[in-house]
């Protein structure tokens, strides 16, 4: 349980008889093909590969270079639409001040419906991890004809009850400031030098991954985030809870969950992140062992293996 807050901190539906049919390829793979960018007020786009729209949403203090391996292994069977949020390793511009989360999902609305549906691409399907998980709930909620289908990656309706199980955000609120202005603190001081080396296990990028190549990556995504950016989602993110909109969500919804014997057994790690989501219509959870926060990072052949699945069956 420490871990998973630890790592808070840094950082055309189918129908009738095609329902469970395999989604067949529209591409080769392996097959080379050139990327295009949109550049918006709150978030920039990569968009690669051809076939059914997937989007793919970071987490807090995450570029998109957090799915390299999944683009590089999707890219021949989907069009890929890979998020950055403005600020996470890059200029933070519209984001540098005021509410960030919301506008950020009124834009991703907008996007959905001007730049993929609007021009002749499918319902996409919405992969978000951690605070990306969050905003992919908020579209499916808010917008709910827009989404084919839904991931959550190790995400929760409302982070409050990571914290404490009877929270609420009035009651988180105070603490959330607090720790929103101790981030939005570091933008004035010196950035530390990004040695490249392993930060090792006890450090804040060690909350997140169990393994050296993940430590140092998380540590220089972190160090490549405007402060301002990451207190602002951090804030915004305790300051939301979805449970009460969970009912609205109508396209399926799949949550891929962590679990680690060095932070959680098997049964916290499921009471933790399950009963989160009662009220949602079309739900399944899938646990995914031997890992921290970032599942891709840290078991990236079980995490292929589960979104595969979900990319490649249609449901109802």
């Amino acid at each position: 349980m420490k871990r998973f807050i630890s790592a808070i901190l840094l950082a055309s539906v189918a129908t009738g008889a095609n329902a469970n049919a395999p989604r067949s390829c529209t591409a080769k793979h392996g097959a080379t093909i050139s990327a295009t960018f949109h550049d918006g007020q709150r978030f920039t786009v990569q968009v690669v590969g051809e076939g059914a729209d997937v989007i793919l949403i970071p987490g807090l203090a995450s570029p998109r270079e957090v799915w390299a391996a999944t683009i590089a292994a999707q890219r021949g069977c989907f069009r890929l639409h890979s998020i950055q949020i403005r600020g996470f390793g890059d200029e933070a511009m519209s984001n540098a001040q005021g509410p960030l989360l919301e506008p950020f999902v009124r834009e991703l609305a907008d996007y959905i419906i001007d730049d993929i549906i609007g021009k002749g691409g499918t319902k996409p399907m919405i992969v978000g991890h951690s605070l990306g998980g969050l905003s992919a709930l908020m579209v499916a909620a808010r917008y709910p004809h827009l989404p084919e289908r839904v991931m959550v990656i190790d995400a929760v309706p409302y982070i409050g009850t990571i914290f404490n199980s009877a929270a609420t955000v009035e009651a988180m609120r105070p603490q959330a400031e607090r720790m929103a202005a101790m981030i939005k603190a570091q933008y004035s001081q010196p950035k530390p030098i990004d040695t490249g080396k392993d930060p090792g296990p006890q450090s804040q990028a060690g909350t997140m991954t169990n393994h050296a190549a993940g430590r140092i990556a998380i540590a220089r995504w972190s160090l490549q985030s405007d402060p301002r950016v990451v207190a602002q989602a951090l804030l915004d993110d305790m300051n939301t809870d979805m449970r009460p909109e969970l009912p609205k969500i109508t396209a399926p919804l799949t949550l891929l969950y962590a679990q680690d014997d060095r932070a959680m057994t098997i049964s916290q790690s499921t009471a933790a992140f399950v009963p989160q989501y009662t009220g949602t219509a079309k739900f399944k959870a899938a646990q995914v062992t031997g890992s921290y926060h970032f599942i891709m990072l840290d078991q990236p052949q079980k995490f292929a293996a589960e979104l595969t699945r979900f990319l490649a069956t249609k449901e109802d």
